[in-house]
């Protein structure tokens, strides 16, 4: 099943090819669409560029050189102050409560593509409530 053209638009930024197209699948399937970023600048330029357009952030948390996906949160939320967060780690979830955002989401690798649909549409449902 492939995500619609009215879908809502998650931004997922990932560095491991595999990891990308298991998450993508996922989600498609459950009727997102999928922008999918390789490192941080990338995924900062295209919430610059569709910022607008994105209604959630999935990050892992280390992005190969460069910056990592706390500071992709954080600049993200500046730009966004209510976008949605989602964090991935295999190794930084102890972190989180120093370094994630508020009202953000940790999940541990490995997981199932499903815990992160669950944690985005969570996340998606909070915020619509409050706003």
């Amino acid at each position: 099943m492939s995500a619609g053209p009215s879908a809502a638009v998650v931004l997922y930024v990932e560095d491991e090819v595999l990891t990308q197209q298991l998450v993508e699948d996922g989600l498609n399937d459950a009727g997102f669409s999928v922008v999918v970023a390789s490192n941080a600048e990338e995924g900062l330029a295209i919430l610059r560029t569709r910022g607008s357009d994105i209604v959630g952030l999935v990050t892992d948390i280390k992005l190969g050189e460069g910056m990592d996906g706390w500071t992709v949160a954080r600049q993200a939320r500046e730009l966004h102050p209510n976008l949605p967060v989602v964090y991935v780690s295999g190794t930084d979830g102890h972190e989180w409560t120093a370094h994630g955002v508020p009202s953000s989401v940790m999940i541990a690798k490995p997981f199932a593509p499903a815990q992160v649909v669950v944690a985005i549409s969570s996340l998606l449902n909070t915020t619509d409530q409050q706003g």
